[in-house]
């Protein structure tokens, strides 16, 4: 098994576990845990496939991915009542997703040489598509869209990064993906521990 490999496992697991504390907070049987959580896990890795024209995309050539993601589905549906904020557990887990698929992404864009640009928003639809899809079936308040948090901001930071060292030429793949992971989640979770944020629009009366 290859990083690439591993990290859409990661990637697969931690997402599937974040969709079905949705699917609980929205009260969903327990095939409705495996679908969002099946849909959650698979999303932006989909997206990102279909885009760079891998064939085939990586859960049908490997079912496995969504036969692990159905396994936290059940795991979640059995244990989500001992859980004390299943928001917050959801908000932890989503960053360390989103870092993970972000590099998962990044690195399949890297691995068949796309562009700099490409390789940006590919780790950027990887890590944030699977988390929105989640959100708008199951009537939440997509994170990625939350007014005031650091989300898409921290996807493209980590995939700028990777791209940087590799065009620098300071480090092999296998470390600028690391620096990818660890870039992301650092901001996500700065964003959520303390509050960073960019600057947001904010209305103005026209001049007269």
């Amino acid at each position: 098994m290859n990083f690439l490999t591993l990290l859409d496992y990661a990637s697969v697991l931690v997402f599937a576990l974040t969709g079905a504390l949705v699917a609980s907070r929205a009260q969903l049987d327990i095939v409705g845990f495996a679908f969002v959580a099946c849909l959650t896990a698979v999303g932006g890795g989909t997206i990102r496939d279909l885009l760079l024209d891998r064939h085939p995309v990586f859960w049908v050539g490997e079912p496995t991915y969504i036969l692990l993601a159905s396994a936290a589905a059940v795991l979640i549906f059995f244990t989500a009542h001992r859980v004390e904020s299943r928001q917050k557990w959801l908000i932890w887990l989503d960053s360390f997703a989103l870092a993970v698929a972000v590099s998962a992404g990044t690195g399949a864009a890297m691995e068949l040489d796309k562009s700099p640009v490409i390789v940006v928003l590919m780790g950027m639809a990887t890590g944030s598509f699977g988390g929105l899809m989640r959100d708008v079936v199951c009537n939440e308040v997509p994170l990625v869209l939350k007014q005031g948090e650091l989300y898409m901001t921290c996807a493209m930071a980590g995939a700028m990064t990777a791209v940087s060292i590799k065009s620098l030429g300071m480090t092999d793949d296998l470390s600028a993906l690391i620096a990818c992971a660890v870039v992301c989640w650092a901001l996500r979770a700065g964003s959520i521990h303390f509050g960073w944020h960019l600057p947001v629009y904010k209305s103005r009366p026209p001049r007269s």
